[in-house]
């Protein structure tokens, strides 16, 4: 006589819930998180003075966002590429003492850094400002608490910045510049712009930025819907610009 088969007594173990996706947020230094406009153009006019070149404040102002060696040949037309890299060097050497003690963190500066924390992830700092350099600025503007010094990289501009924030696994870069909405598209993450640098809301949207913003105090709540729709299992939906 046949007996009905053995049926397991034990309910299968529920799925384990899927941990939210935190996010991971990267920003640019100069003039996205501090204004050090008149600490740069300081020390720009310092080291060109010495190479017999004159430049105003207002001929910095333009090149702001750029990688140090462009800012020089383009104030500096016609000098050899060994100056050029002298002439950085130099700037390099000058800029702790000239250029750090005027940074100021724009409004909305630290609530943004700290941010991301409250959704479970954490900020990053990509910078194309010399890596010592980036330190002491988020030292002076009281910004060096909000993000580990492991998350701080310097040295890099457009593409390369996207490359290290896609090993920080960001899923925005925030930043004034199209170098930094063409980091983004590297990285596979939101590029959010601010308009606190040297290009406008139409220059932005113009280089491709998915969203704009007037200045850091709107991250915060623009942060909350990127993470919903992380949550959703996208990467992250533009807000209407």
């Amino acid at each position: 006589m046949s007996s009905a088969p053995e049926t397991d007594d034990v309910a299968a173990a529920p799925a384990a819930p899927v941990p939210p996706v935190a996010p991971v947020v990267g920003f640019d230094l100069d003039m996205t998180l501090v204004d050090s406009s008149d600490g740069i153009a300081a020390t720009l006019i310092a080291v060109l003075a010495e190479a017999g070149v004159t430049v105003t404040a207002a001929d910095t102002r333009p090149y702001a966002g750029m990688p140090l060696e462009l800012i020089l040949a383009g104030l500096a037309p016609g000098t050899p590429a060994s100056a050029v890299e002298a002439l950085a060097a130099r700037y390099r050497g000058l800029y702790p003492v000239l250029g750090v003690d005027s940074v100021r963190a724009y409004p909305g500066a630290a609530a943004a850094l700290a941010a991301p924390a409250a959704h479970g992830g954490r900020s990053v700092v990509v910078s194309a400002k010399h890596a010592p350099n980036v330190h002491r600025v988020l030292a002076v503007s009281g910004l060096a608490g909000s993000v580990a010094a492991a998350d701080v990289t310097g040295d890099l501009f457009a593409e390369a910045k996207g490359v290290r924030l896609a090993e920080l696994g960001a899923t925005a870069y925030v930043g004034d510049h199209p170098g930094d909405v063409r980091a983004a598209r590297v990285a596979g993450a939101v590029a959010v712009a601010v308009t606190t640098g040297a290009h406008d809301a139409p220059a932005l949207r113009a280089a491709g930025a998915d969203v704009v913003l007037a200045g850091l105090e709107d991250f915060p709540a623009w942060l909350t819907t990127h993470v919903a729709d992380l949550r959703r299992g996208e990467r992250g939906t533009p807000v209407p610009r």
